[in-house]
């Protein structure tokens, strides 16, 4: 640690050289809403839920790097107001039915829907034609579920170094697309052991033979909010590169 600090909602967090703002603010147990982020991965700011104000200014905190002195706000009103905002537009554009969803109780965007209080779509839903992928003999894709978060994207780029995922399009069209002719993930040379298969937040990417195993009830989110997970998302180790930013 470098001995500086700077101010998130009146507590004074210690960071290394090189962290975000996020990132400095997981290390010292205070949990900021995030999808997008992963410990693992260099952080980019897409879904906007980590969204903070630094000195009067919106950021999202895991491309913000920490710097001595900032004041941040991140349980304001107005911020949290934003943050359910943003999850109620994710919920309504996907067909995300929770109670018969495999990835219940693990599910990142329902965990955090309960954590900030979004107990009604508000917004109507989109219903959106969506495939589902079962083309695979040990991975079902349901692209029903998928919230554009880019990790599945990335773990296959940069880990895996397989370049499986890939999105296309743009606006309300763009969407998760297979790296194949045929589009169908059986026609790559995805597994199941690859990183690819166990980032998303969500349940994209769900694994064949193996559904409800552990039953609904007593899942990772189910006995405990998802802050109190703040443990599984602190940083990996001390980066030392800065953040990528995104407008």
């Amino acid at each position: 640690m470098t001995g500086q600090t700077f101010n998130l909602d009146g507590q004074e967090i210690p960071f290394a050289a090189g962290q975000s703002v996020m990132q400095a603010a997981l290390a010292a147990g205070v949990f900021i809403p995030h999808l997008c982020y992963h410990p693992e991965f260099r952080p980019h700011g897409s879904c906007k839920l980590c969204t903070v104000k630094i000195n009067g200014r919106p950021a999202t905190s895991c491309t913000t790097p920490a710097t001595a002195g900032i004041e941040v706000e991140s349980n304001s009103r107005e911020i949290l107001d934003k943050r359910r905002t943003l999850l109620q537009m994710l919920l309504v554009e996907g067909n995300h039915f929770c109670p018969s969803c495999e990835k219940s109780g693990h599910c990142k965007l329902q965990a955090l829907g309960y954590e900030l209080g979004v107990m009604t779509p508000h917004f109507n839903h989109f219903y959106p034609d969506r495939p589902v992928d079962a083309s695979h003999p040990d991975v079902l894709l349901d692209f029903n579920r998928c919230i554009l978060c880019e990790l599945c994207v990335r773990a296959s780029a940069e880990v895996d170094g397989k370049n499986v995922f890939a999105l296309s399009g743009r606006g309300i069209g763009k969407h998760l697309i297979v790296n194949a002719e045929s589009g169908q993930l059986a026609d790559t040379d995805f597994a199941l052991a690859d990183k690819a298969a166990q980032v998303c937040p969500v349940g994209v990417i769900l694994p064949k033979r193996k559904g409800f195993a552990v039953p609904i009830g007593q899942r990772r989110f189910d006995a405990e909010p998802i802050s109190a997970h703040v443990d599984d998302f602190k940083p990996v180790a001390p980066t030392t590169a800065s953040p990528e930013r995104r407008s």
